[in-house]
């Protein structure tokens, strides 16, 4: 079994948490050129778009990258052999059953992780292949589940005891203290997300990029996405501070996941909140991502 240094072959241990709207390959580049691991968000993408935005990644950088991919994307078969011709060995998936896509990236002579947010997912998606696991604590930005979670410090290790392919640890990571924490509780990387959408690469809005150096602890919250029955968790604003002190409010309702593309370009967040994970609560300033990568493993 390959070990994770060996599949992504990076210099560090550090991938990308890939997020759709800020899929931007100057970004992916300058992660990968820093020495950690940049990812693409190819979740719904077409194969046009896939290959368009690898072949740009590709011209920028001749360092290992990888992307993400929805299992339940039907052009997924297509954008492997995209990603392969583009020289990606390594990839992650998500929303869906690895034992669908696994066969088609073991064909093609690449890697696999899973990312799951509970030990049970964890144990199914190794019993079904994978190569390895994005294991991803309660604390973590983006998609969440509408069940009961645990946190980053409990689940790697607790996945870790019962699983024997590499972990990677996702969720309150921004720093060498989460970096070294997550290599203590068994992980063999990190995963981060929130901690680059604050980096000057970012293509976030500036709007963004500030509210999570200005967000503080406490300051995230889990919005519920009734669209897609799952959570969001988000930098709890203004607005919507002020519908969750009201009982009779429906949340929800006043933040429809249908505006969080234009509110996530624009940085109009009375549209849809901005997304992080409760990290951004130990970001203070806006860095490069190469001084975020050095000061990870320093």
């Amino acid at each position: 079994m390959a070990g994770l240094r060996e599949m992504l072959r990076c210099e560090y241990p550090i991938m990308q948490g890939p997020i759709g709207a800020l899929n931007s390959p100057r970004l992916v580049a300058a992660i990968s050129e820093a020495g950690a691991f940049g990812m693409l968000a190819l979740g719904f993408s077409s194969p046009e778009e896939a290959r368009k935005l690898a072949g740009e990644v590709r011209g920028l950088t001749d360092k290992p990258f990888g992307a993400n991919l929805m299992i339940m994307n039907p052009a997924n078969a297509e954008i492997l052999d995209i990603l392969k011709d583009a020289g990606v060995t390594v990839v992650t998936t998500s929303v869906g059953a690895p034992s669908k896509i696994y066969p088609l990236i073991h064909a093609l002579g690449m890697h696999g992780l899973h990312v799951v947010l509970s030990l049970p997912h964890a144990v199914k998606a190794a019993k079904d292949g994978v190569d390895g696991l994005v294991v991803s604590g309660a604390e973590s930005g983006g998609i969440r589940s509408v069940a009961s979670e645990s946190s980053t410090l409990v689940l790697i290790p607790l996945v870790a005891d019962h699983v024997a392919v590499p972990i990677v640890a996702a969720g309150g990571i921004a720093d060498a203290r989460g970096y070294r924490a997550a290599l203590a509780l068994g992980a063999q990387g990190v995963q981060i997300g929130t901690r680059l959408i604050a980096s000057e690469e970012s293509p976030a809005p500036q709007a963004w990029k500030e509210a999570i150096v200005a967000c503080r602890d406490g300051g995230t919250a889990l919005l519920p996405v009734r669209e897609m029955n799952t959570k969001m968790r988000v930098i709890v604003n203004q607005k919507m501070q002020d519908l969750l002190a009201d009982p009779a409010a429906d949340v929800s309702k006043a933040f429809p996941f249908a505006n969080a593309p234009k509110a996530w370009t624009t940085g109009d967040f009375d549209l849809f909140p901005a997304g992080a994970g409760q990290v951004a609560a130990l970001i203070r300033e806006i860095k490069p991502v190469k001084a975020i990568v050095a000061e990870m493993v320093s």
